[in-house]
């Protein structure tokens, strides 16, 4: 047990002692209970929550342990720190439980990741800081001296603000001899002071009495509060009015329109005159609560609603009516009128969302819990029964606690960041009522990234087209990918992957930027010793782990025209472009005196060469063939042309900036006789060098020919030796030199042929119809067109 102390009342002045606070575990409940007085002071230590509850108390602030409250002005509060559970302000339990028996605060107090709810109680226990009071200082009563011993005087009954013991528990009546006290006790409106006549009146003896009452609580000491009543003695009204009706009791809707008439009484009275008219009003005994509900009409004893009326705080109304006559000495007679209040749909659901995590991970498991809802309604029965429901179109769901009105928010499929990141979810909760009444609540759930995407390249493969002759170090293409997970798991960084093999072999002069995948080369490329090649790109994002992909670029290096064209012919002993042709003088037109040679490392138009005649001693004698470098005689020579010629060729490409070499070729013109013997000498030499290579184009051609005939013989047989199952697929040897061995065959109509010829590429064109070294070979195959490459 823990005891405290709390700050007495002013009026009081003295210090009334220690008040206990009472630790009880409720088992059946599965929750803690605690018992603290009222008007403790502000941070009275209630209870040890995280003791009780074997919690640990280093991880309640970073599980940001709580109370869970929906007031602005908590009355309790929970420190993270130590899990001590105190009061933020006083407690008038008078204030917040009113008359009731029990003052029992419920806490909800939640723990997040993992997600625990612990509910705790507290009882605010009474404390007797309130005296009994009368609605009434002093009262008047008017009693005939007529009355017979026994007449019961019902008078208003004093009111404790305390609860339970401390209310008010008994009466005392001054002595008279002509009068004593009776209580009655009526439950939850208390207990109700009665004057009994226990002696006759006699007006002539005393007109008039005083009496005293006093009202004592069950404190210790016992509190008081007194009234003081005069009792007038009247001449004799020997009949009270009489009701109709021995006992009243209706029905009357909540919310009704103020002025609806609930019940109308009739009371009558044999006496006559004034002693006969019946006057009707609230009891004496009547709650101060309830004459702001209800009004009844003095003349006609209606009773109508003056109040709004609402099932939630009261289902049930005991009303005493009171009907007087008008005579010297009033009679009264005093009846109960039972209202029984009919509960209508008219509270909502209320949903209290408590989220334990705005984000959840995009992995998270079907039936991972999101948030815990609970939903209240006022309404009692059907109009209170609540069913909750979501959208459902959401990967989310609804699932009942164990506890009444309590529902868990979670997954109900597997969620995927990158198609949606984040969900509005409506929550709606709808009676039972007619017609039904429903709220709606929404929450935001953001669906946290997790690395389950790998970077995406743009293309794959990437193909770039590179200039050779490029500057070292300068970016020459990038490569790019994305990612489409977010922030660390979404940085890419790229780097070539260098493993050593021959294919990658080039790739030690590549550079690349990680951030960018701007790739530079460490080198220059030369078209005429490296035309193409490829490599592979990594791209790693910064998850963790991370996720890698890879891909291919195929890099070709274009040509410029960056080589001169190189003279072969005319070369001479010390290595310069220069050449002397003897030619006789008796030669015609049209003659060859010389081809000048040329060839250039650069291909395409960087690579065609023409010639033209740069410089010539006579322009009528030799013309130039532009594109073969022929020298031909325009004429034939006369006696005064001179015996000598020089002939400058310039030999030039057809880059965009042309590049260029000139050959000097030096004619003689000699006579005959000297012309054939140094022709003999030449034609010597010539027949030599033609000796050897029509050997070598002999042997070429056999070679070809043995070659083709093989091939031929190969395709008959494997033909033959077929069943009859043909593709239209090429089939190709791998240890093919790509010299003769090609055929295609294929079916037209009813006939089927081969083809034999040079080889060719895969994206050749077949025409069918074209016969040319075909061959026809039985139909013993199916009749669709059937095309193979050997």
């Amino acid at each position: 047990m823990e005891q405290r102390r709390y700050k007495p009342r002013k009026e009081r002045g003295c210090l009334l002692g220690c008040v206990v606070a009472v630790l009880l575990w409720s088992v059946a409940s599965a929750q803690i209970r605690y018992s603290i007085s009222e008007e403790v002071n502000e941070g009275t230590v209630v209870g040890n929550i995280a003791k009780d509850l074997g919690l640990d108390k280093s991880t309640l602030k970073e599980r940001k342990y709580r109370i869970v409250s929906s007031n602005t002005e908590p009355l309790f509060h929970v420190n993270q720190n130590d899990g001590i559970l105190y009061v933020s302000r006083k407690i008038d339990r008078e204030e917040v439980c009113a008359q009731s028996s029990t003052c029992l605060i419920n806490l909800k107090t939640v723990l997040e990741n993992p997600l625990e709810v612990h509910y705790v109680a507290v009882e605010v226990l009474d404390v007797n800081d309130h005296s009994p009071t009368f609605p009434e200082k002093e009262t008047t009563l008017e009693i005939s001296e007529s009355v017979l011993p026994g007449a019961r005087i019902q008078l208003k009954a004093s009111r404790d603000p305390d609860s339970g013991h401390f209310s008010v528990q008994q009466y005392k009546l001054s002595h008279n001899d002509h009068f004593r006290l009776e209580v009655k006790d009526k439950g939850e409106d208390g207990k109700i002071p009665i004057v009994v006549v226990q002696k006759s009146l006699d007006r002539e003896t005393a007109g008039s009495h005083s009496l005293v009452l006093t009202a004592f609580d069950g404190g210790k000491p016992p509190k008081s509060g007194t009234m003081n009543i005069l009792v007038n003695v009247l001449d004799i009204n020997d009949n009270a009015p009489v009701f109709t009706k021995d006992g009243y009791s209706v029905m009357l809707d909540e919310n009704v329109p103020l002025g609806t008439t609930v019940i109308q009484l009739n009371a009558t009275d044999l006496d006559e005159g004034p002693s006969g008219d019946v006057v009707y009003s609230f009891s004496n005994s009547m709650n101060q609560r309830l004459l702001k509900l209800f009004d009844v009409n003095p003349s006609t004893g209606e009773i109508t609603v003056k109040g709004l009326i609402d099932y939630e705080d009261k289902d049930k109304y005991e009303i005493e009516i009171r009907a007087t006559d008008k005579g010297l000495a009033p009679l009264a007679t005093e009846k109960s009128v039972i209202i029984k209040i009919v509960d209508v749909n008219d509270n909502a659901p209320e949903i209290e969302v408590t989220s334990f995590s705005s984000s959840i991970p995009e992995d998270s498991r079907p039936g991972t819990t999101v948030a815990l809802i609970s939903v209240n309604d006022l309404d009692s029965g059907l109009n209170g029964k609540v069913i909750c429901s979501i959208s459902e179109d959401a990967p989310f769901t609804l699932s009942p606690s164990l506890q009444d009105k309590m529902y868990s928010l979670v997954t109900k499929s597997p969620l995927d960041r990158e198609k949606q990141s984040q969900y509005e979810l409506t929550i709606t909760a709808k009676d039972a009522g007619q017609p039904p009444l429903s709220s709606e609540k929404t929450i935001s759930v953001v669906v946290a990234d997790v690395n389950d995407n790998s970077p995406e390249f743009a293309l794959s493969p990437y193909t770039f087209y590179v200039t050779e002759a490029n500057e070292p170090g300068a970016s020459v293409f990038s490569v790019r990918a994305s990612d489409r997970d977010e922030n660390d798991n979404a940085l890419i960084s790229y780097h070539i992957l260098r493993d050593g093999r021959e294919e990658n072999k080039l790739a030690s002069f590549l550079n690349i930027n990680p951030e960018n995948g701007d790739i530079s080369a460490l080198k220059s490329f030369d078209f005429e010793t490296l035309k193409t090649f490829q490599f592979q790109v990594v791209a790693t994002d910064s998850g963790t782990p991370s996720l890698s992909s890879n891909v291919t670029v195929n890099v070709f290096i274009l040509d410029q025209n960056d080589n001169a064209p190189v003279i072969l012919y005319p070369v001479s002993s010390n290595g310069s472009a220069e050449g002397v042709e003897e030619i006789p003088r008796n030669v015609n037109a049209g003659h060859l005196v010389t081809k000048v040679r040329a060839y250039d490392a650069d291909i395409g138009y960087n690579g065609w060469l023409l010639f033209s005649l740069q410089e010539v001693t006579d322009h009528s004698l030799f013309a130039l063939d532009r594109y073969t470098g022929q020298i031909r005689t325009l004429r034939s020579f006369t006696e005064t042309d001179e015996a000598e010629h020089k002939l400058i060729i310039l030999v030039k490409d057809n880059g965009n900036v042309s590049l260029s070499a000139t050959a000097t070729v030096l004619v003689k013109v000699v006579e005959p006789k000297e012309a054939f013997a140094a022709s003999d000498v030449k034609s010597a030499t010539r027949d030599e060098e033609g000796t050897d290579v029509t050997f070598y184009l002999m042997i070429t051609l056999g070679s070809v020919s043995v070659l083709f005939i093989i091939s031929i013989i190969v395709l008959i047989a494997m033909q033959c030796s077929k069943s009859t199952d043909y593709t239209s697929k090429y089939l190709q040897e791998t240890n093919y030199d790509g010299t003769l061995c090609h055929s295609i065959q294929y079916r037209s109509g009813d006939k089927r042929y081969m083809l034999v010829g040079p080889r060719m590429s895969i994206g050749s064109t077949i025409v069918p119809g074209s016969h040319a070294n075909t061959l026809v070979l039985p139909d013993r195959r199916r009749t669709s067109t059937e095309v193979r490459h050997i």
